[in-house]
Order: C-alpha cells, then structure tokens, then sequence
C-alpha cells in the first residue's frame, strides 16, 4: 500500500546565480503567508483531533484546508532551501509547479487511539524532523554557496535537500492528523528530471519577475 502523502519535485533544467543569491529576500512573502497559514491549520487541527475522536472521521473541508496548507509549506520550504528556481503559487490547491504534495482521499475510519495517543505517538517523528531540518540547513548553505559560484547544484545536494524536505512535510502530515502511520524513508516520490521550462504567462502561478535578470546557469 502506497503512503497517502507523496512529495515530488522536478529536477531544475538550469539553476539562476541571482535568484539563488537573493533567495532569503524573495522568499519572505510566502514566508508569512506560511506562518498564518500554519497558524490556521493548527487551529483546525485542534478542532479536527475533537471530531476524529469522537466520529472517527476527517470532514472534508477541514481535510482539504489542512492538506493545502502542507501543499503550501512544502512549496516554501523546497523554494527557500533551493529545491526550485521558480516561484511558488499563492495557493494551496495541486497547481503544477516543480514541487507537489499529491494527498489521497481520507481514510472512511481513523484510529481514535491513535488520534488520543497522537502528541505522544509523534515524538520519535518529531525527533528525526528536528535532525533533517539541520541537515536541510547545511545542505542549503553548501548549495547556495555552489550554485552562485558555478551557477550548478550538485546532485547529491539536490536529493539530500529532497529526501530531507520531502520526510518534514510528510511527517506534518502525522502531526496533522492526515495521516495515522509513519512515513517510511523510501516513499517520497521521484525526482523527476525536467526539460527546459516553458515560459509562464505574465503574472500567472509560478511566473518568475526576474527572470529576465537571472545569470546563465
């Protein structure tokens, strides 16, 4: 049985010096909206662990709203830790852009006991996110170091930096209740390399306004 969050990127065809170079700045705006966002799942979380206790079962809205939030703060992580060159939509529905969290449906029934037991039934989860976080920091750093000096990612950097993020937004899916079983290390979702990107339409999800100033990879 294939896990219900799966996390897959797009390999980058080319890698931008000046979007990288920038790329603490750019990121600030999904930086907040990611920091209400999370904001609100928890309060639907909260609300959700009461209705899972007593029904067993996820309504469909909530479900929805706290999947897309994971969606969101996947996007932002991949994009601030140099995953994606391009920015990501201001959305949390599964819009086609280099990094996706493609979500299942709810189970029909959800473990009461689990969801009781979950603040405890995380801890380990919350361990090993605390370790991939660092290791994705480093890897960060080393990448962005590379990619403004040779306008290249190594591929190793590449995938520690999936691996990494691609366990966190798969782990928050637990601590979120959306879904009741520990993600395994092998269920990520492939790295799929990419052909030279197409040209997003002005102003449309994803479109990159400096793209016209970023440096030959």
């Amino acid at each position: 049985m294939s896990y219900p969050l799966t996390f897959i990127v797009d390999q980058p065809a080319k890698r931008s010096r000046l979007t990288t170079f920038l790329r603490i700045i750019l990121a600030i705006p999904w930086l907040i909206a990611d920091y209400v966002l999370l904001f609100l799942a928890e309060i639907v979380v909260i609300i959700a662990w009461f209705v899972l206790l007593f029904t067993g079962r996820w309504p469909q809205g909530l479900y929805d709203f706290t999947v897309g939030v994971l969606r969101f703060h996947g996007r932002m992580l991949g994009y601030l830790v140099l995953l994606s060159d391009d920015f990501p939509p201001f959305s949390l529905s599964d819009d086609p852009y280099a990094i996706r969290l493609v979500a299942d449906p709810p189970l029909a029934e959800y473990s009461r006991l689990k969801v009781l037991f979950r603040i405890i039934y995380i801890i380990p989860a919350v361990i090993l996110v605390y370790v991939l976080q660092i290791a994705a920091e480093l890897s960060a750093i080393a990448s962005w170091v590379v990619i403004v000096i040779t306008g290249k990612q190594p591929d190793g950097l590449q995938n520690t930096l999936r691996f990494c993020i691609s366990y966190i937004i798969r782990a928050y899916g637990l601590l979120f209740l959306v879904t009741e079983t520990y993600p395994s290390f092998d269920e990520g979702g492939p790295a799929v390399a990419a052909a030279a990107p197409t040209p997003a339409p002005p102003g449309g999800p994803g479109a990159d306004p400096l793209s016209s100033w970023k440096a030959d990879a």
